[in-house]
């Protein structure tokens, strides 16, 4: 049976989510302050790069289950579920910036108007679910809502596919009526036997921090195996294939590199920390994550210090802005890191990115000069830095870059190349825990 729902916030967790929902047969309403992107959403332009959303969203806008809206009030009055998908960024001190969840949960409490469920979907501290079912009691005089936990996992650049295949769906409640209704908005998975994990909110709030401080440290791991493995003389890249072979480990995350960047690893593993500080729990294993991860960054900028020693007045190219391939998002990209560390060395930098230029723009101005083609980054250039996995970028034409850079330098921090090859055209050749 469909639902009547409503998903409030339209960044990369609501929009997946809206048309997610809407895609099962659900009729979803998008909720958003911004009403200029409320409009472009109803013309169907999404406000974000991720691949396959575009021809989702215009589907089920043709389909009339899926509108957008800048009015909150009217679609809470309207709907049956009530998902909240709105930003929890972090604050200076590694804690959770729950304002805008509350801001929701305010509405919420204005226009409860008969029985809703209302779903967080937004990554919220332990204890969150709970401070918002009294919150809202208090606030309403009225128990007759329910509040759920239903983290999300879902992979920028991957996220339509996550959602409608993920590996399993996470569900904290307390009444039987809610997990019910639950079942209803997800009857499109339960179909098909994706797995379902019912458990309480505290433990549905922990795994959505823990699955992700465990991916950052299987990355900070590999990342420490590749700096041991410069130094001896190993290839991290069969140590990383040799461990992916034994079961209880897998191949994946097992990718040494510049470190991990994106809205999530480094906002939930802060994050974390500071939950357990709360609870009197030392964190210390996910605090080295997050002190070696920031160490590796700037090890890449290191590399270039050993091959050209001064780095004033240098011209550096940067291949790749995005953290990550496939999105146009930079937050917390190793990129900026590297990029800022250049700056204080007084380096020139011509960036190029397939889709995070206007982002970068946003972030460093004048700063730094971007280029509408790779090799236009790579012309008179000191070196070149590989920062990001485009697929575009391990095809990049070796024998014009010879011919236009002006020192015949390479740091590959994604080993995306072939040393051997790169080496024989002539070039000084640097990737991440191999030779």
């Amino acid at each position: 049976m469909s639902k009547r729902i409503t998903v409030v916030g339209t960044g990369y967790v609501g929009l997946v989510a809206a048309i997610g929902f809407a895609d099962f047969g659900n009729q979803v309403i998008g909720v958003d302050i911004d009403k200029e992107k409320v409009d472009k959403l109803n013309a169907g332009i999404s406000p974000i790069y991720e691949h396959g959303i575009n021809d989702y969203l215009n589907r089920n806008l043709k389909s009339k289950r899926l509108r957008f809206s800048s009015d909150i009030a009217s679609s809470i009055i309207e709907s049956e579920v009530i998902f909240i998908g709105v930003g929890t960024p972090p604050k200076d001190n590694g804690d959770v910036d729950l304002s805008q969840v509350e801001n929701v949960i305010n509405e919420i409490s204005k226009n409860l108007n008969d029985y809703k469920v209302i779903v967080t979907k937004s990554t919220v501290p332990v204890g969150t679910n709970k401070w918002i079912k009294e919150y809202i009691k208090e606030k309403t005089n009225s128990d007759n809502f329910d509040v759920v936990s239903n983290p999300e996992f879902l992979r920028e650049g991957k996220a339509i596919t996550d959602f409608f295949h993920p590996d399993r769906v996470i569900i904290g409640y307390e009444s039987e009526k809610s997990k019910e209704i639950l079942k209803d908005v997800y009857r499109s998975l339960y179909l098909v036997e994706t797995p379902f994990v019912w458990c309480n909110y505290e433990t549905a709030e922990l795994i959505k921090y823990a699955n992700n401080a465990f991916l950052a440290t299987k990355i900070t791991f590999i990342n420490q195996i590749a700096n041991l493995s410069e130094t001896i003389g190993a290839d991290v890249n069969e140590v990383a294939k040799a461990l992916g072979m034994d079961g209880r480990i897998n191949s994946k995350f097992l990718h040494a590199g510049p470190g991990y960047g994106g809205s999530c690893f480094p906002k939930d593993t802060k994050a974390l920390v500071q939950i357990g500080a709360k609870y009197d729990v030392n964190m210390s294993l996910v605090k080295e994550v997050i002190n070696s991860n920031e160490l590796q960054k700037i090890r890449m900028v290191k590399k270039l210090k050993n091959i050209l020693g001064d780095l004033n007045d240098r011209c550096i190219a940067i291949l790749g802005l995005a953290f990550k391939s496939e999105t146009d998002d930079m937050r917390e990209s190793p990129a900026i890191s590297i990029i800022n560390e250049l700056i204080k060395n007084n380096c020139k930098i011509k960036v190029h990115d397939p889709k995070a230029l206007n982002n970068a723009k946003k972030l460093f101005g004048d700063k730094i000069i971007y280029c509408e083609y790779s090799l236009e980054a790579v012309k008179d250039a000191d070196a070149l830095m590989l920062v990001t996995e485009w697929n575009e970028y391990r095809n990049l034409n070796l024998n014009n870059i010879a011919k236009l850079i002006k020192q015949k330098i390479i740091i590959d921090t994604r080993n995306m190349l072939p040393a051997t090859k790169v080496k024989e055209l002539g070039f000084i050749y640097e990737g991440v825990g191999r030779k």
